[in-house]
């Protein structure tokens, strides 16, 4: 067509489709952003599980006003934890694996949605174990997207990618950020108006060791296929009772009330009568009868018993079956050792 390439014609034949990982930090919004600014329509999607809130990307959505699509990735994890094949990092974090598997799931919907390529907010060398070039290019591999993978705010340090190989992107519109300063990104917000981020941090509970020695216990003893179970994780105060038995406490209103939606047939549960208190569940049961009275007893200890030598507590079966019993409270210190 008068000489013009076809690549060209082609790029100007329609506005090309990005998707853009969307975690709602700074860098995810200015790859959004980057994109955006030379005519690309680009939509944002996140993923959810037990492990990492959303919240923080649908406020960057609304804020950005740009589609946000949210994935289900509770079995993705899950499975990366029993078996991560690249290993995990500081604790229970698979994270080569994990960003990997999301940029993989996104590419799945480029064909159903009609995208061109998935986009990330990555800075080359800006984390030193997950984003050196080493390790953006083992994602990329096992990403498998054919070259579609785009990393608009490191692109021109970086190999060119398949859309902009075809003229759907622009390269020379892209960015060249490296390293650890956050000064770049900084001035970046400022250009594109962006008033809201929160600030550098990791946001997965599988980096918290805490946590993980919660999820470590419930790995060996009743498993993660569970995730009733891996979601429990989240609420409550955490026991390892002595004859086995998983034991979870409330520390509040909203944990009680948690914990007594979350009951399932063949769970156990307990709390105070003549006291407030928490509630207390043993998800799949219990091991044994003293297990039993050892959970009544933290139920009781953590009552506002005050002078009192007994609590009542009331206990509902895993067959349905109700009992009250009287409860010496157990002394704290006794059965701190318990929590996981």
């Amino acid at each position: 067509m008068n000489g013009v390439p076809d690549q060209v014609v082609r790029s100007a034949a329609r506005c090309g489709r990005g998707l853009c990982l969307l975690s709602g930090g700074l860098d995810s919004q200015l790859a959004v952003c980057v994109l955006r600014e030379q005519g690309l329509h680009v939509e944002a999607v996140v993923f959810e599980s037990p492990f990492f809130k959303i919240e923080a990307a649908k406020r960057a959505a609304d804020q950005l006003k740009v589609v946000l699509h949210v994935v289900s990735f509770t079995e993705d994890i899950l499975s990366l934890v029993k078996h991560p094949p690249h290993g995990f990092g500081g604790a229970l974090n698979p994270c080569i694996d994990c960003h990997a598997r999301m940029i993989r799931r996104a590419g799945e919907l480029i064909g159903e949605k009609g995208f061109d390529f998935v986009a990330t907010g990555e800075v080359l060398n800006q984390r030193p174990m997950s984003q050196n070039r080493h390790s953006l290019g083992i994602v990329e591999k096992d990403a498998a997207l054919g070259g579609r993978l785009l990393r608009p705010l490191s692109a021109l340090l970086l190999e060119p990618t398949m859309p902009e190989q075809e003229g759907v992107v622009d390269r020379a519109r892209l960015l060249g950020l490296n390293g650890r300063s956050r000064k770049p990104q900084m001035e970046l917000a400022t250009k594109y108006g962006l008033r809201e981020y929160p600030s550098p941090a990791g946001g997965c509970l599988l980096t918290e060791k805490g946590f993980c020695r919660k999820l470590a216990d419930l790995q060996g003893h009743e498993g993660l296929d569970d995730e009733r179970l891996v979601r429990l994780l989240l609420c409550g105060r955490h026991f390892r009772l002595p004859g086995g038995t998983k034991c979870l406490a409330g520390r509040d209103a909203r944990d009680n009330a948690a914990l007594v939606q979350a009951r399932r047939e063949g769970d156990v549960l307990l709390h105070t009568v003549n006291v407030p208190g928490p509630t207390v569940l043993l998800p799949k049961g219990v091991a044994g009868e003293t297990d039993l009275a050892l959970a009544a007893g933290v139920c009781a200890g953590y009552g506002d018993h005050g002078d009192r030598k007994e609590v009542n507590v009331r206990i509902l079966r895993g067959d349905g079956s109700k009992e009250e019993r009287a409860v010496v409270p157990l002394p704290k210190e006794q059965f701190s050792g318990w929590m996981l």
